[in-house]
């Protein structure tokens, strides 16, 4: 099914094409860089903020304070601040948040599984591709 084929649950359809359009907005959290391994990491167990920033790499502390933020607002993502010295601060995922955690890492099982049929795809459509440029 197409994205502008998505219909809510009284049949109305989703203008996809809307800048800020809500549930655009959601995919893109969901599905950013940054989103999908937050995601994934958390479906594992909780984590306090520096392990998760380990967990994921190459993320800069103001990249994932954003993200986490966003999937917090979103109701994906559950902040547990504990009034102790020094702070302790842990983030796990709601419901909400594993139910979506569970199909990104579907996508991302499949594409660890396609990934040499994406490599074949990739490689016959550059050999078509400079085949044609010296034919031009």
């Amino acid at each position: 099914m197409a994205v502008s084929e998505v219909s809510g649950a009284d049949g109305t359809r989703y203008d996809h094409g809307a800048e800020l359009c809500p549930y655009r907005l959601v995919l893109e959290h969901v599905t950013s860089r940054w989103g999908v391994l937050v995601l994934m990491e958390l479906l594992e167990r909780p984590y306090r903020f520096s392990e998760l920033r380990r967990a994921i790499g190459r993320v800069s502390e103001k990249m994932l304070t954003q993200t986490l933020q966003t999937l917090e607002r979103d109701g994906l993502v559950h902040r547990d601040a504990k009034p102790v010295i020094p702070p302790r601060v842990d983030y796990s995922l709601t419901a909400l948040g594993r139910e979506a955690a569970a199909q990104v890492k579907a996508l991302a099982t499949w594409t660890t599984e396609r990934m040499a049929d994406v490599e074949e795809a990739r490689r016959a459509y550059d050999e078509a591709r400079e085949e044609r440029s010296r034919a031009s």
